[in-house]
């Protein structure tokens, strides 16, 4: 039996960044996964949408080439070519994370994981298994999507790492969720050409954003990608046969090539034998902890998505190191509570912190500052004038609690938010920093001014 100071169930965005965090801190660690390094994420989530949807929008840049005053041939969508391309991101980047591991020391195990005491660890491949001892585990299982069983069973009817490994696009399907997944993949279809529909049971999309923005996505959705939106009722008569799939949504009659579910995601822990150590799951499967990661077996940690946390790839990465860094550094350190999160639409939206809804809720009072792409030069220059920043502050101390962006580029703007939430800046002091000009990033800038009123690029507030 071999033994091990640490041993990390789950290879993906937080399993090994906790492994190699704790062999830098000089503990011998096993890592066990039962598919590929990198996990979800890396495999069949964040990393091949992103690589796809990268195709989707210069397919769109190139239909549009005349408003930037170029002549370009209509794109013609080689869709092998996009899954081939694809799959080799993933497999560099999962030949990457390998010899990370490799690199620092962290000895890798293939096969399922179970635990047959606090400390003993079986893995199974096949037919074999291997007993691991630890003074310490952490659990980084990941998540997994949901197919519930009203769904009839059929090649047609798929969840995202399905749909990722077809090889021809339909020329028409339903999506159902409005979730992050479902509007992601909604855009990269419609993008590539296919007539796409969006079934949402409750009353909009993406209900985690404020309704601005919400309104900003919509109307990019259903007036330029053509995507058809369905909320507020639940699809029903659903069939599924060699044709295709149909179905109802309240009155509406639909119908598709290819059906993508995206109405959530379920923790993988059915087969860690938790019951062996007693820990006991909540009501949706995810196992409990503290601000540390810490569950109620005192040397068992369980990080990411298996947690009930956010579900972000950057949040159990965070995680993980957090973990490593409270067992084998001087460190003691708890859970990050600010998480931004980025959604990878068109166009993108990046959100962090106290969202206005939110601050309503709370009966906070608020302070809202805006500033649309639309009056800001680098967004004219490069041809993206939609959406806009917004921040919302409090209103007796002028501190920063939150942000949100949509357009061009939310996704890598939303980090100068979320530091200087983090930080615990006013808006003042984040307007009275200079922005580079011409830059998208001058919005965080002018939506500070336009919070106090004092904005010169944005025509004056209506007197009332």
């Amino acid at each position: 039996m071999e033994k091990f100071d640490l041993i990390v169930i789950g290879a993906g965005p937080g399993g090994y960044p906790a492994a190699i965090r704790a062999a830098q801190l000089g503990a011998s660690v096993a890592i066990v996964e039962r598919e590929v390094p990198g996990g979800t994420c890396l495999n069949w989530g964040c990393i091949p949408t992103k690589t796809l949807i990268a195709s989707a929008e210069l397919a769109d840049q190139l239909r549009h080439a005349d408003t930037w005053g170029l002549k370009a041939a209509a794109p013609q969508i080689d869709y092998p070519a996009l899954i081939r391309r694809k799959n080799e991101v993933v497999a560099q980047l999962s030949g990457g994370v390998a010899g990370l591991l490799k690199a620092n020391g962290v000895k890798w195990f293939q096969g399922t994981a179970s635990f047959l005491t606090r400390n003993q660890i079986n893995v199974a491949q096949g037919s074999n298994n291997t007993v691991l001892e630890a003074a310490h585990t952490v659990i980084s299982t990941g998540s997994t999507s949901t197919l519930p069983g009203f769904l009839p069973k059929h090649p047609r009817v798929v969840e995202s790492r399905a749909f990722l490994d077809h090889t021809q696009l339909p020329a028409s399907m339903i999506i159902l969720g409005g979730g992050v997944i479902g509007c992601e993949f909604a855009c990269l279809a419609a993008r590539l050409g296919v007539q796409v529909t969006v079934v949402e049971m409750l009353p909009d999309i993406l209900l985690i954003l404020d309704e601005d923005v919400r309104k900003e996505l919509r109307q990019v959705f259903e007036k330029k990608l053509k995507i058809r939106i369905l909320t507020g009722a639940a699809m029903t008569d659903i069939v599924a046969d060699t044709n295709g799939v149909a179905g109802k949504a309240g009155d509406a009659k639909i119908s598709a090539e290819l059906m993508l579910v995206a109405i959530g995601r379920r923790p993988v822990t059915a087969e860690l034998n938790l019951a062996a150590i007693g820990i006991q799951t909540t009501p949706a499967g995810y196992i409990p902890v503290d601000a540390q990661g810490r569950t109620r077996a005192a040397s068992i940690y369980a990080i990411g998505d298996v947690n009930g946390g956010p579900q972000f790839a950057h949040a159990a990465t965070r995680q993980g190191v957090i973990v490593a860094e409270n067992l084998f550094g001087k460190a003691r350190t708890s859970f990050d509570p600010l998480v931004p999160a980025c959604i990878f639409t068109d166009p993108e939206v990046g959100s962090v912190g106290l969202t206005e809804a939110q601050a309503k809720e709370q009966n906070r009072a608020v302070k809202i500052g805006k500033f649309t792409f639309a009056h800001l030069g680098k967004a004219l220059a490069s041809g993206h004038p939609g959406g806009f920043v917004k921040w919302i502050a409090d209103a007796a101390t002028d501190r920063l609690l939150g942000a949100q962006a949509v357009g061009s580029h939310a996704t890598e703007l939303i980090a100068e938010a979320t530091l200087a939430i983090r930080g615990e800046y006013t808006a003042q002091e984040l307007g009275r920093t200079i922005h580079s000009h011409p830059t998208l990033s001058e919005a965080w800038m002018e939506a500070a001014h336009a919070l106090h009123g004092t904005c010169v690029h944005a025509p004056p507030r209506r007197r009332s």
